[in-house]
């Protein structure tokens, strides 16, 4: 049975698209250049901050747009330029943070701007230079002084699944908490603002809905999306939870599975 071209594709970039060593191979660029000369829309929908979206710009040749920090802001990759934001206020912030020490006071944090970052002393950069990230420290106070797209929590050598499960249980009801990694690192943006709330959204600006969409991921911080698309995808490498999930599964992201599903439906 022959699936039907889809209007939207919307695919997550770390693990998904971008391979292990941090690349997205010419055969991606390739496949996803089919989908807006067939006229659809692509979104890139990430974890990631718009500073960490340049190299991924130059790579696609700024085709399309992009929901950043998992559905906090719309970025243009044709302009590089943020279009849209929905952040975390800074009473909220304070007292998510505050409730997530009284969980685990080995919790350390950073707050992710548009276009920077701020960080406690203690909070493990693990080898990255603050500076070229575009970040600076802060005392407790400063932390929570300004709006946020998201709140990292980190707590090394914790399990994320766990870890996330604990923080729902105590600030669910403040903000959204979700993870995309193998290590005890928190993502947190503010309440009811996910991939698939920035999806839906820009969806619908365009008059199309969920049954337009073919979404691709492979993390925790890819299911409000791929349970909202009307066709899903996970990559063989994804989470276990991503693939009981998913209506579909592709290759792994090294295998350019992405990439071999869009080629048969944008031929």
């Amino acid at each position: 049975m022959t699936e039907p071209t889809p209007r939207v594709i919307a695919t997550d970039l770390d693990g998904t698209i971008v391979r292990s060593d941090g690349t997205i191979s010419a055969r991606t660029v390739a496949a996803l250049a089919r989908v807006e000369r067939a006229g659809a829309m692509l979104v890139m929908v990430t974890g990631r901050p718009p500073r960490w979206m340049a190299e991924i710009a130059t790579a696609v040749g700024h085709r399309g747009l992009a929901i950043c920090a998992n559905g906090a802001l719309v970025y243009d990759l044709h302009t590089e330029t943020v279009v849209h934001a929905r952040q975390i206020a800074p009473g909220v912030l304070a007292e998510a943070v505050e409730r997530l020490r009284g969980v685990s006071p080995e919790f350390r944090f950073a707050v992710e701007y548009p276009t920077g970052f701020v960080f406690e002393r203690s909070y493990d950069l693990s080898g990255w230079d603050a500076e070229a990230l575009g970040g600076w420290p802060v005392d407790a106070a400063e932390l929570v002084a300004l709006p946020s797209t998201k709140l990292l929590a980190f707590r090394p050598d914790a399990d994320p699944d766990e870890l996330a499960a604990r923080a729902e249980k105590a600030v669910g009801d403040l903000v959204t908490v979700t993870h995309s990694s193998g290590r005890g690192l928190l993502e947190i943006s503010a309440h009811g603002v996910t991939k698939a709330s920035a999806l839906e959204a820009l969806c619908a600006e365009h008059g199309l809905g969920a049954a337009d969409v073919t979404a691709f991921g492979d993390m925790p911080n890819d299911l409000p999306m791929l349970s909202w698309a009307g066709t899903s995808y996970g990559v063989a490498n994804a989470h276990p939870l991503v693939l009981a999930a998913v209506t579909h599964t592709t290759s792994r992201n090294d295998d350019d599975g992405v990439a071999q599903v869009l080629e048969r439906l944008f031929p």
